[in-house]
């Protein structure tokens, strides 16, 4: 999936639109054998030591 966009004004909360990908991510992760990713912590990628 692609990375979402952020609208015109950078200083503004709420304007990164990662959270719609990520509903969506969840929605599909429930139905489809095909998992998207979420966050680091739900999908457990491995993290650098």
């Amino acid at each position: 999936m692609g990375q979402p966009k952020k609208q015109s004004s950078p200083r503004k909360t709420g304007l990164r639109r990662s959270h719609l990908r990520l509903a969506l991510a969840r929605r599909v992760n429930g139905k489809s054998p095909v998992k998207a990713t979420t966050t680091r912590k739900e999908t457990g990628k491995k993290v650098a030591k």
